[in-house]
C-alpha cells in the first residue's frame, strides 16, 4: 500500500477541514467553481470524479467473469446485501429516523432531502475502493475483481430503476433522464474507457507492464478522491458551520446501516463456511458505498447546495473510518473462519 491508502483517514479529515476553511474564507471562488455546470452536472466536480473512478475501471477485468462459478457463495453473498437488502434497508432508516425519530429537529424538505442522499448511498455498491479493503485483509484479489466486474455491469442496469422506485416511494420526484444521464457519465463512460486502456494493455505489453501501469494511476484515483472532497465540503461550508448537528443526525442512520451490514454479510459468510479470503471482501464490498456516483448523482439531481449532497458527503466522512474499524475487526477474527 501507498502512503495515500495507508493514511487515507487522515489525508480525507485534512481535506474536510482545508474544503471546508476555503469555503468559508474565499466563497466566491467557490461560487464560481459551481456555476461551471451542464444539464444540472458540474463540470469540475465531474472531472475530478472521473479522475477517482477511471484507475479503478482499468483493474476491471472482464475475462475474470468465467469464474463466477467457482466460489459462487462469496458472489451470492455479496449481490444478494448490495442489491435485496442494502438499498431497501437504507431507505428505511432514512424513513424512520427524518421522518419520525428527527422529526422535530429539521424542516420536512430537508429531511426528504436527506432521506435522498441516503438511498443514493445504499442503492451505489462500492467498488472504488473495495480493492483497498480486500487487500487489507489480504482477501482474495482475482475473486475480488470477480465481484467488482459482475457488480459494476448489475449496477449500469439496476441503479437508476432502484433509485427512481425509492425516491418515488419516499415522495420525492426525481426526473429519469438526469438519473440515466448520471449512470452513463459515472459509471458506463469510465467503465469502458478503462475497458479499452485495458484491451490495448494486454494486446501490446506483458502482465508485468499492465500491472506497472496500474500501479501508477493508481494514486490519481485517491488524489481525485481528495479533491472530490475538498470541493464539497467547500461548498457546503456554511451549512457545516451554521448547522454542525445535521452532521451527526445523518451520521447516525449511516453508521447503523454501515454496521448492521457488515454483521449480516460476515455472519453469513461464518455460518456457510466460506474462506475468509472470500468471506471477508465479500462482507466489505457490502458495506462499503460507491459514493462517487452517490455525490455525482445528487448534486445532478438536487443541487450542489443541495440536502441531499450534504448527506453524500456525510458519507464520505463516515465511510472511511468505518471501513478501517471494519477491516480491523476481520483481521482480529480471521481465525474462525476457513483458510481455504
Amino acid at each position: 500500500m501507498g502512503i495515500f491508502e495507508r493514511y487515507l483517514s487522515l489525508w480525507v479529515g485534512l481535506c474536510i477541514v482545508v474544503g471546508v476553511g476555503f469555503g468559508l474564507l474565499v466563497p466566491s471562488v467557490f461560487r464560481v467553481i459551481a456555476n461551471f455546470e451542464y444539464a444540472q452536472v458540474n463540470l469540475v466536480v465531474a472531472v475530478f470524479i472521473w479522475v477517482m473512478i477511471y484507475p479503478m475501471m482499468v483493474n476491471v477485468d472482464f475475462k475474470s467473469l468465467k469464474d463466477v462459478g467457482k466460489k459462487p457463495k462469496g458472489l451470492c453473498i455479496t449481490l444478494v446485501v448490495n442489491w435485496l437488502i442494502k438499498p431497501f434497508t437504507m431507505a428505511a432508516l432514512g424513513v424512520l429516523f427524518f421522518e419520525y425519530i428527527f422529526a422535530g429537529l429539521v424542516a420536512p424538505q430537508d429531511a426528504k432531502e436527506y432521506i435522498a442522499g441516503m438511498i443514493l448511498l445504499g442503492v451505489a455498491p462500492c467498488t472504488a475502493m473495495v480493492f483497498v479493503w480486500s487487500q487489507l485483509v489480504r482477501g482474495d484479489a482475482n475473486y475480488t475483481l470477480v465481484q467488482v466486474s459482475i457488480n459494476d455491469i448489475i449496477m449500469v442496469f439496476a441503479f437508476a430503476p432502484l433509485v427512481a422506485l425509492l425516491l418515488g416511494i419516499t415522495d420525492v420526484v426525481v426526473p429519469w433522464e438526469t438519473l440515466l444521464l448520471s449512470v452513463v457519465l459515472y459509471v458506463i463512460i469510465p467503465l469502458a474507457a478503462g475497458y479499452i486502456t485495458r484491451k490495448n494493455l494486454e494486446n501490446k505489453h506483458t502482465q508485468e507492464k499492465i500491472d506497472h501501469f496500474t500501479a501508477r494511476i493508481k494514486p490519481f484515483s485517491i488524489m481525485g478522491l481528495l479533491a472530490t472532497v475538498i470541493l464539497l465540503f467547500g461548498f457546503q461550508a456554511g451549512t457545516i458551520i451554521e448547522k454542525p448537528m445535521v452532521i451527526g443526525l445523518i451520521a447516525i442512520p449511516l453508521l447503523i446501516q454501515s454496521y448492521g451490514i457488515f454483521a449480516v454479510a460476515y455472519g453469513w459468510s461464518y455460518l456457510w463456511r466460506v474462506p475468509f479470503s472470500t468471506a471477508a471482501p465479500a462482507a466489505l464490498i457490502g458495506t462499503s458505498n460507491f459514493f462517487e456516483l452517490a455525490v455525482a448523482v445528487a448534486i445532478s439531481l438536487f443541487g450542489l447546495h443541495s440536502g441531499a449532497a450534504l448527506a453524500t458527503v456525510v458519507g464520505v466522512l463516515v465511510e472511511v473510518p468505518v471501513m478501517l474499524s471494519l477491516v480491523a475487526f476481520a483481521n482480529r477474527t480471521k481465525d474462525y473462519f476457513r483458510t481455504a
